[in-house]
């Protein structure tokens, strides 16, 4: 599969462009890395798997979703990410309002 660079990084807020949802970045793929079932059942607007796909923690929830590049945008307002995994994967943020991943070490 073709590789394309990444639109956002892991602590980037984002919106979901068709429903509405905020959330962050914690994880990129630079392609679908689902299940064929999965797609069928959730991609419902059938983004191509060939682009790049992102992990994210959803506002005001406990859940995380799996959504294709296409279908996000950069959030303007920026704020805070209520869900119990942010102090997971983030240390805080930065002055322009992203949330700076954890460092992992091995």
């Amino acid at each position: 599969m073709n590789e394309f660079k990444a639109k956002f990084a892991p602590g980037t807020v984002i919106v979901h462009s068709l429903f509405g949802y905020r959330g962050v970045v914690t994880d990129v793929d630079p392609y679908f890395k689902g299940t064929d079932d999965w797609y069928a059942e959730q991609a419902r607007s059938r983004p191509p798997k060939d682009r790049p796909w992102y992990h994210v923690l959803v506002d005001g929830g406990a859940h995380r979703t799996y959504v294709a590049e296409r279908n996000l945008e950069a959030d303007p307002a920026g704020g805070p990410i209520d869900h119990p995994g942010v102090i997971d994967h983030f240390d805080g943020r930065d002055g322009g309002g992203a949330y700076i991943p954890r460092r992992r070490f091995s």
